[in-house]
């Protein structure tokens, strides 16, 4: 998918490149060279958290030299909108037990925090042997709940952002590279 061809359909909603599919690419091959080290001789359990994920933890799974197991989750706090509402609603729960599992949260994107915040906690409750968090893109310093994350691929300065999982309304989560929205066009 060039540019030229995104641009077609997408219009004047995309904005700038803030992380290009190259820097993508080598982030998550990174991570996962990290996380095949980190859990030599175990068997983790990635947890995606649906639906922004579901394109990182593909790339991520892949890029693991190692054996892993894969479950979702799916959480809302924005529904429609562009900003969390701080509530958050479990949609779909774990297939799987995970008491004395090691266990990933793979996110899309730290942002407040308070959804990710509430799904650790939550997820810990179930008393896995371990929880770490992977996030693909964290946004420098709007937290409002402090977040234990591992892994993260990068970090950028707050911007509503689509691509690579992140979307706006459903829309554009499968461009490969991360782009600003320019809001006034949505």
């Amino acid at each position: 998918m060039t540019e030229s061809t995104v641009s077609a359909w997408a219009g004047p909603v995309l904005g700038d490149i803030v992380v290009s599919e190259a820097t993508i690419a080598q982030r998550v091959a990174e991570m996962g060279a990290e996380i095949a080290a980190h859990y030599a001789g175990r068997t983790p359990l990635l947890i995606g958290v649906l639906k922004g994920a579901v394109v990182f933890m593909s790339d991520l799974a892949r890029a693991i030299n190692g054996p892993l197991e894969m479950d979702f989750m799916a959480v809302s706090s924005y529904g429609q909108a562009t900003s969390t509402s701080g509530i958050v609603r479990i949609i779909k729960d774990l297939d799987t037990d995970i008491a004395g599992r090691d266990v990933i949260i793979v996110e899309d994107i730290i942002d407040s925090g308070l959804t990710l915040r509430y799904l650790y906690d939550y997820l810990l409750s179930r008393h896995p042997a371990s929880l770490e968090i992977c996030a693909m893109v964290h946004k420098i310093g709007i937290q409002r709940a402090e977040i234990p994350a591992r892994w993260i691929g990068v970090s950028v300065e707050p911007a509503f952002l689509v691509g690579y999982g992140l979307d706006v309304a459903g829309r554009f989560r499968q461009l490969p590279n991360i782009h600003v929205v320019n809001e006034e066009h949505l």
